[in-house]
């Protein structure tokens, strides 16, 4: 059994920067987070590691000139799956590095990235940017279709899940999409982040500050960036997917944070749509990494399989 010791706040299994490739030669079936406090948690994983795995750090830049950082899980594979984060998140949560990994050892290679003003990349983070995000989502498709590799599936999780369907709205170039619960109504959940009186407060005074419990500031809201997001449709833009694009909606029963009604949502009006509740699993899957990756790969297989046996 091999035992990894990290930090509890760091939940990628491996990763490599700087195109340094890592190795192991043993199988993880569980691992050993060391938090901050000195407590011992215990995380297991039924992923097994790739025996010669090569995770390279990649650079994009988007159409504002903002490089995105990203690590590819290459695999020697023509075709690739990308993996976008959720708010206030980054390439490096487990959600999504997770996934990373299982398509890696099926021999698909994956790349996770930031979005602008998140983890690693540089920008300025902005509350709502969903178009905008499309937008890094689009470089990094191009960057890819550029050196001839193949889009086989866009993936995300959370806010990353509403924008991988934005994009499957506006470009018609990907043919499978993954929506790991992602927020239908956009309307919802503002509430219990910015107060009651947001609205009133946001017009008065231009913007909004999110603090922590500390009482230091975690980000500002700015009007813009609200209406941003209360402008974005999701009904409307879904009703625009094309019916020949294959969508896989997973959400947790037990989700605090968007509820399961939002998948039974997309599940109505997404033409070609295929909709799976996993019981008990919450927004983060904490406890089903290793069932998300059961649902998502043989999704992800057979819309590989398609793409090979259609007429070039």
């Amino acid at each position: 059994m091999g035992i990894l010791v990290q930090n509890f706040n760091v939940v990628l299994p491996y990763f490599a920067v700087n195109n340094n490739p890592c190795s192991s030669d043993f199988t993880l079936h569980q691992a050993r987070f060391i938090s901050r406090r000195n407590r011992c948690f215990k995380f297991k994983r039924t992923l097994v590691m790739a025996q010669n795995p090569a995770v390279q750090q990649l650079k994009v830049l988007n159409k504002h000139g903002e490089k995105l950082v990203g690590l590819l899980h290459e695999t020697g594979s023509m075709e690739i799956v990308v993996l976008c984060h959720g708010f206030r998140s980054s390439k490096e949560t487990s959600t999504i590095s997770s996934l990373a990994v299982a398509l890696e050892n099926e021999g698909i290679s994956a790349v996770r990235f930031d979005f602008a003003g998140n983890g690693e990349s540089e920008g300025s983070f902005q509350y709502g940017n969903y178009h905008r995000e499309v937008e890094d989502l689009r470089s990094v498709i191009e960057y890819f279709t550029g050196v001839k590799r193949t889009i086989i599936a866009i993936l995300g999780h959370s806010k990353g899940g509403n924008v991988v369907l934005l994009y499957a709205s506006k470009y018609h170039d990907i043919h499978a999409v993954v929506n790991v619960s992602g927020r239908y109504n956009l309307k919802r959940g503002i509430e219990e982040r910015l107060g009651k009186d947001f609205l009133e407060r946001i017009k008065k005074e231009g913007f909004i500050d999110v603090k922590k419990r500390t009482g230091e500031v975690n980000y500002r809201v700015t009007e813009e960036s609200l209406m941003d997001r209360l402008n974005t449709n999701m009904h409307e833009a879904c009703l625009s997917i094309d019916e020949r694009c294959r969508v896989l909606t997973v959400h947790g029963s037990s989700d605090e944070i968007i509820p399961v009604e939002d998948a039974l949502a997309f599940s109505k009006i997404i033409p070609n749509h295929r909709l799976h509740i996993i019981e008990g699993a919450d927004h983060r899957y904490s406890s089903h990494e290793a069932e998300l990756a059961s649902v998502v790969l043989p999704f992800v297989k057979e819309c590989l399989r398609s793409a090979k046996d259609a007429p070039q």
